[in-house]
């Protein structure tokens, strides 16, 4: 279900630049071309449809309009059926993971919990965050962005004129390979309405079931930082992929960090 660069989406990566770096290095927005059928796929289009349930602001209460919360519902059966959330489940099964069980509808709620369940940023602060919204939304507190680490998210607010993308971060050491258009995975800079995030790394067209078995695998094993190795048709990057939590047993952050990239 993962889509194909050149084919599905092109990227047009630009220039890259060092974190501090104040000036544009991308005059063009990241993605030159996405298929819209391909968004249509069953779970692209439902992850799609819950994008606009949220509202950035940290610390404005979240409202949900009647239907909106049975979306995640609904979003969560659809990846079910998948296989990279199929892999997730057996794979905490085998670990031993407490409060995972062989039954899917149980299963199903502990994703609701770790992924929807509301709670608040700032103590004593309305319930105005959730798992799900910081990851793949992106929220914005005090003139900084955290979260939106989403490419979905990202190519859609960028089609609105909303984002805006400023390059790419270089590579730490000149004997890594250089970013280029078929990279499934991208440090970038960017603004979001107004806002700078000066460095966001995200999986680059992959499906919503690949983040959120990725993740909630990381998360559920109870380690903060889990390295993997991804390797693509024409790339291997060494990642970390950083998991932390909030009100106690939900997801506050979840994201990739590139270590190292090669061809």
């Amino acid at each position: 279900n993962r889509l194909r660069p050149g084919v599905d989406y092109k990227l047009n990566v630009q220039e890259g630049k060092q974190p501090s770096w104040k000036e544009d290095k991308a005059d063009d927005p990241l993605f030159a071309y996405v298929d819209s059928n391909a968004l249509k796929r069953p779970t692209y289009s439902i992850f799609v449809s819950l994008l606009d349930n949220y509202t950035s602001a940290v610390g404005a209460k979240e409202s949900f309009a009647q239907g909106e919360q049975q979306e995640s519902w609904t979003f969560l059966k659809a990846i079910m059926q998948s296989a990279p959330m199929q892999f997730c489940h057996k794979y905490l099964l085998s670990k031993g993971v407490e409060g995972v069980t062989r039954d899917s509808d149980d299963f199903i709620k502990l994703l609701y919990k770790i992924w929807f369940e509301q709670y608040n940023r700032e103590r004593g602060g309305p319930m105005d965050s959730s798992g799900f919204e910081h990851v793949f939304v992106g929220e914005v507190k005090d003139d900084s962005i955290s979260g939106l680490h989403n490419w979905i998210q990202f190519y859609l607010e960028e089609k609105k004129g909303a984002l805006d993308y400023r390059g790419y971060i270089k590579p730490r050491s000149a004997s890594e390979t250089e970013t280029d258009s078929n990279d499934h995975i991208l440090t970038l800079q960017f603004h979001w309405h107004g806002v700078e995030k000066l460095v966001g790394t995200s999986f680059i067209g992959v499906s919503p079931e690949f983040e959120v078995a990725i993740y909630t695998t990381c998360f559920l094993l109870g380690e903060e930082e889990n390295e993997i190795v991804l390797k693509t048709d024409s790339d291997e990057f060494h990642l970390k992929i950083r998991c932390y939590k909030m009100a106690r047993d939900k997801i506050g952050t979840a994201f990739p960090e590139a270590t190292a990239h090669y061809d």
